[in-house]
């Protein structure tokens, strides 16, 4: 159990969260939601002691798994040193051990080593390296990672690697923030089984909706300046708030019409021989003053791409025997295959295996080592990277709507206004230095530029790893509406649900395409990996 008293936080002149007093019990799955910037990352750095809240307290369980960010303070140990250090009493016992077996024996060490053995055991010591491979290997680490150095191996894996020392030493309670960031659909799928079958208190923050709605049985809703728990997953969420809101809308528009009488009593009798009849509309008046009702936070972009000031022709991009490597690893290997017009194309797969470079050639960014990609007619490309700072180099001095303005050419300034306010950089916000943009925003004022430039081929590298819940599904229904042609790399699966029609799977056997939807796909891999066993 985790309970916050009386907590507030304010950020300069802003209010995230006041006085806010809620218990996250223990055996129920809490999604912490909200949009960018609510507070959410802040709330869990405050129950874990890392950031301090402006008053209140939080009390919690003795042990407490957390999804650290910093990997760098790992570089120097171990993969399976790493899980292991998420149980704090067990690593710290291991780490005396080591040193005093390493001094001279006395009675006094003699002593603590039985201690500590006592405490290594009671913590499951001696299963930990195994209990670490296992989680590890659920996460798509193989057995020839674990002894190499965290520095070693690739940054997403090092991540994959912190969230298994999240859910190491069997924690009470689990924060984890944005988990499946890193994670290929298989792995998501795998923590999503692990974490239905963990029975302790657990706060999880995601943009996925998915993956919310497949494991929560509650959800902690930050807004209005205070922390709603709901019953249910996120789409129960909506449909409960939204109705909330609208009731008390609702009751506010008749209490005012009942005033508006009232008043009208009042100012034709008030003068007269009705004076208590008067006196006792004028309490009643004050009775039925409607509360003030805070304003919502939630916010949604507007993403509509424009229509293409150009079409292209009926084969946007015809690729012939591509193949691509990077030393002995060859990624994509005798790749051919043809874009039409109007595909809307999810490309998945495990990490990799591909995606990002597949996405790149076509892009023109990155040379191929053999194979050709011939483009069709008037083929005008936009490029999402998935490293947003090789689309905006934050290391110039410049606003947003200065970038924008620059990047659209001879755009008029109400357009980038237009286009910024679409995107929810409001008033002073349009003129927030690019160096200042949280990675939520840079995406967005990345869209803003595409919103302007109309072209007829966008391409995608993971769009939705800084977007929160509304931005991803605005630009799912975004993609689903575009008048052009459309490919993306994603592992959220509400948002390929929301738009793809096609899928490109990079898969162990070679590259499969499917002309269908993600779910169809699936359990067609699901049937012959069940028919191959």
């Amino acid at each position: 159990m985790i309970t916050l008293q009386a907590i507030t936080k304010r950020v300069g002149g802003r209010t995230l969260f006041e006085d806010v007093t809620v218990t996250f019990n223990e055996g129920c799955r809490y999604g912490l939601t909200g949009p960018n910037g609510s507070g959410k990352s802040t709330l869990l750095k405050i129950v874990m002691g890392i950031e301090s809240s402006t008053s209140g307290s939080v009390a919690l369980p003795p042990k407490v798994g957390f999804l650290k960010q910093k990997i760098e303070e790992f570089a120097d140990y171990t993969v399976l040193n790493t899980v292991v250090m998420g149980n704090a009493r067990l690593w710290k016992a291991m780490e005396e051990q080591n040193r005093l077996y390493e001094q001279e024996m006395t009675d006094e060490i003699g002593m603590r080593l039985g201690e500590l053995e006592e405490v290594i055991a009671e913590e499951d010591g001696y299963s930990a390296e195994a209990d670490a491979a296992i989680l590890l290997s659920g996460m798509g680490l193989p057995e020839d990672l674990h002894s190499k150095k965290m520095s070693e191996i690739p940054t997403d894996r090092q991540f994959r690697v912190m969230l298994c020392q999240a859910l190491f030493g069997h924690p009470q309670a689990l924060l984890l923030d944005e988990p499946t960031n890193h994670l290929d659909l298989e792995s998501i799928s795998w923590l999503e089984g692990f974490l239905k079958n963990y029975t302790g208190t657990l706060v999880v923050v995601s943009h996925d909706r998915h993956f919310l709605n497949a494991i929560t049985t509650h959800i902690a809703d930050i807004d209005y300046d205070t922390i709603i728990i709901y019953p249910g997953n996120y789409d129960a969420m909506l449909v409960t708030k939204t109705s909330v809101r609208s009731r008390a809308e609702d009751e506010n528009k008749a209490k005012e019409k009942k005033i508006s009488q009232l008043k009208e009593f009042v100012a034709k009798f008030g003068a007269g021989t009705r004076a208590s009849q008067v006196q006792s509309r004028i309490r009643e008046i004050d009775r039925l003053q409607p509360p003030e009702l805070k304003k919502s936070n939630i916010q949604r972009p507007y993403i509509r791409f424009s229509a293409p000031e150009k079409q292209s022709g009926q084969v946007v991009a015809k690729i012939d025997s591509l193949g691509k490597a990077y030393g002995d690893n060859a990624v994509v290997r005798n790749f051919s295959f043809e874009i039409h017009r109007g595909d809307k194309i999810a490309v998945i797969g495990n990490n990799g295996r591909g995606k990002t470079t597949l996405l790149k050639m076509l892009a023109g960014v990155l040379a191929q080592d053999s194979g050709t990609i011939a483009y069709g007619h008037q083929v005008e490309i936009a490029y999402f990277p998935q490293n947003h700072e090789d689309f905006i180099d934050k290391s110039v001095k410049v606003s947003a709507f200065d970038w924008l303005k620059e990047k659209c050419g001879t755009m008029y300034d109400q357009d980038v206004r237009g286009a910024l306010g679409k995107m929810l950089f409001s008033g002073d916000d349009a003129f927030k230095s690019i160096q200042a943009l949280s990675g939520g925003e840079t995406a967005r004022l990345i869209l803003a530029s595409f919103l302007l430039s109309a072209p007829n081929f966008l391409i995608f590298d993971e769009p939705n790893n800084h977007l929160d819940l509304e931005a991803v599904s605005a630009l799912a229904w975004g993609l689903e509406e575009f008048k052009g042609t459309a490919i993306v790399a994603a592992h959220d699966r509400d948002l390929i649900n929301g738009f793809a029609t096609k899928i490109v799977g990079l898969e162990e056997e070679g590259i499969q395409i499917y002309q269908g939807p993600l779910e169809e796909y699936l359990e067609g891999r699901k049937k012959l990996a069940a028919q191959k066993k």
